[in-house]
């Protein structure tokens, strides 16, 4: 009874929870380099905004990794086969990430947009992939519902704190390095994750006594690959499945068609990357800690579906904030507004992650998780490619600083319609006979 105060926190320095934190790093620390950051890379440059926005395009990689799930489901890296199905290939795609980041560096924007974008698209399909890999070492290794609620935290933390690093900290290094260098830097940070895999333990390969074994020429195995964890998903959750993942794809729906024109706008307003790289890792930091811990509190205390309701509704707020920024854009109301953002962001992640990975049957892990985490970003990909059009758009009527206003108001309300599809949702459960 006596160390039962220390259980919240030492638990979090358990060995499998402190590998699922540099796995999370190193999860996240491609994601913002292929995407947001690039894109202030770009604008330095004197690139548009529709091309910023058309180059997140390379983000699809993510989006569609549940095509090739299967394949990491079943298969191990031949070359690294000794260290297990998850573990080969998430070491695999941490080799091909690093060296991408690298090559980015290496060539810069001066062999043009074309050769860039294949270079990003490159390490957005290897970090896609890694993903399929973490997501499932990290719900097999869960022994059971708590774990897997503190893997996840884990896992978030250390994700997060990679978007803050690729986000802010980056942005001092490439103010004192230059960006090409910054990129060149930040693809040797991959060998955390490669430590984090090399001191992970594989997980036990979960028993399916129906299941057929993928084997060369086994069309039940190919079969059982591809189709049957689809298949598993609907019949778990009957005529409620479709609902659920109409909600999950709209659900961070602010935040991915709001992120390309954000770093455009602190260029555009006149902010240094100095001072956007300082409120990130100082205001921006503890706001994504906070939002964390509020997700996984708002969990427990409200289920689920309350948790995500609750963290959507912050999301949308977040979003809506970014609009007085072209109009009052000094120090303390930027740091106000990106910490509304961070923590509503944050917490909307945690309550979705939570949610999706509950969905998930063992077995088919990898291909369940990809298939939810592919659909989630599908609709918010494919809109932020048209971010920069829209505010193109809007500027030729209303000008520059007024579209921006107008684009975060509307990024942001696009958010409600999850939120009724998630409480429509709680509805039909409690409505359902015991």
């Amino acid at each position: 009874m006596s160390d039962k105060p220390r259980r919240p926190l030492a638990v979090y320095l358990e060995r499998q929870n402190l590998i699922m934190l540099a796995l999370g790093f190193s999860s996240g620390l491609p994601f913002m380099l292929v995407a947001n950051t690039l894109g202030y890379w770009l604008r330095e440059q004197g690139t548009s905004l529709q091309a910023i926005g058309f180059i997140t395009w390379v983000g699809f990689a993510y989006t569609f990794k549940f095509l090739w799930a299967p394949i990491i489901d079943r298969t191990s890296v031949p070359i690294f086969a000794k260290l297990g199905r998850r573990r080969s290939w998430m070491i695999l795609m941490q080799v091909f990430i690093a060296l991408g980041l690298a090559a980015m560096g290496i060539v810069g924007v001066s062999h043009g947009l074309v050769t860039l974008g294949i270079l990003a698209l490159v390490v957005a399909f290897s970090s896609a992939t890694q993903d399929v890999s973490i997501d499932a070492w990290r719900i097999e290794t869960a022994r059971n519902p708590e774990e897997l609620g503190v893997m996840t935290s884990s896992y978030t933390f250390g994700y997060r704190a990679a978007l803050l690093a690729s986000e802010a900290i980056i942005l001092l290094v490439a103010t004192r390095l230059g960006w090409n260098m910054s990129y060149v830097v930040y693809g040797t940070l991959m060998v955390i994750g490669l430590l984090a895999c090399l001191m992970a333990a594989e997980p036990v390969k979960p028993k399916r006594p129906d299941a057929p074994v993928l084997v060369k020429g086994s069309l039940s195995g190919l079969v059982d690959s591809i189709v049957n964890p689809f298949v598993t998903f609907f019949k778990a959750h009957g005529t409620s499945a479709f609902l659920m993942l109409l909600a999950i794809s709209l659900f961070q729906l602010p935040n991915f068609v709001m992120g390309p024109m954000t770093n455009p706008l602190y260029h555009d307003i006149g902010l240094t990357k100095d001072t956007v790289g300082a409120v990130r890792g100082t205001f921006g930091l503890v706001a994504v800690f906070a939002g964390v811990a509020a997700g996984g509190f708002l969990v427990l205390k409200l289920g689920r579906i309350g948790a995500l309701v609750v963290g959507g509704s912050a999301q949308i707020l977040g979003t809506i904030a970014y609009a007085l920024l072209p109009y009052v854009h000094d120090p303390v109301t930027f740091a106000v507004v990106m910490a509304a953002d961070n923590f509503g962001i944050s917490m909307a992640g945690v309550t979705l992650v939570t949610y999706m990975s509950s969905l998930t049957t063992i077995g088919y892990t990898a291909t369940q998780y990809a298939l939810l985490s592919s659909v989630y970003t599908v609709f918010g990909k494919l809109l932020k490619g048209f971010s920069g059009t829209v505010v193109e758009g809007l500027a030729a009527h209303v000008g520059l600083m007024e579209a921006y206003a107008l684009f975060f108001i509307g990024a942001g309300l696009i958010g409600i319609p999850a939120i009724l599809l998630f409480l429509l949702l709680a509805s039909q459960r409690r409505q359902r006979p015991a």
